[in-house]
């Protein structure tokens, strides 16, 4: 099978963010120039060999392309609250301004990459990011959960998920 070069592929890319391309079952693996990593329904004791499969998602550059990008959301949603908890060990043992520094490096970084695939995903999605970017604000400055976070988002100039998805199309 012949490899196609990542112009391409980033092309494909844009395309499914931008929805030209609607989002069915995944990309197209031949687009990809991926095998497919599942079997067949109707083979499911052995590789099918005569019939196309597809795959249930691919990953291309760190992004978890499937149906709805709910792959793409839960890992970086459990990757953030994997960086909060041992962020939190350390609160105490670092400055504030130190603290917010490391909290925005590690979990703003992993919001904020590959913004530009979340365009108009559903709004349960965006509940998940948003739930990790107010976990970090609870966590910066010593919340509980019943407590408003709209004033911290807005102390710390933090934008809502799909502000900051917004925001990075535009820009």
């Amino acid at each position: 099978m012949k490899k196609i070069p990542c112009l391409v592929v980033s092309v494909i890319v844009r395309c499914y963010a931008l929805m030209i391309i609607p989002l069915f079952f995944g990309p197209p693996n031949y687009l990809l120039g991926r095998l497919p990593s599942t079997t067949c329904v109707s083979h499911a004791d052995r590789r099918c060999s005569r019939h196309p499969c597809t795959a249930a998602y691919v990953r291309d550059l760190g992004i978890y392309l499937d149906r709805d990008l709910s792959m793409h959301v839960q890992r970086t949603v459990s990757r953030c609250f994997a960086a909060l908890r041992q962020l939190q060990q350390i609160r105490h043992s670092v400055s504030v301004a130190t603290f917010q520094t490391l909290v925005v490096a590690l979990v703003h970084s992993r919001l904020d990459y590959g913004n530009s695939v979340l365009v108009d995903i559903p709004v349960y999605l965006i509940w998940r990011l948003q739930s990790a970017l107010n976990a970090a604000a609870r966590l910066i400055f010593h919340l509980r959960r019943s407590d408003r976070i709209s004033d911290a988002l807005v102390c710390l100039h933090w934008l809502r998920v799909p502000d900051r998805i917004e925001f990075k199309i535009a820009g």
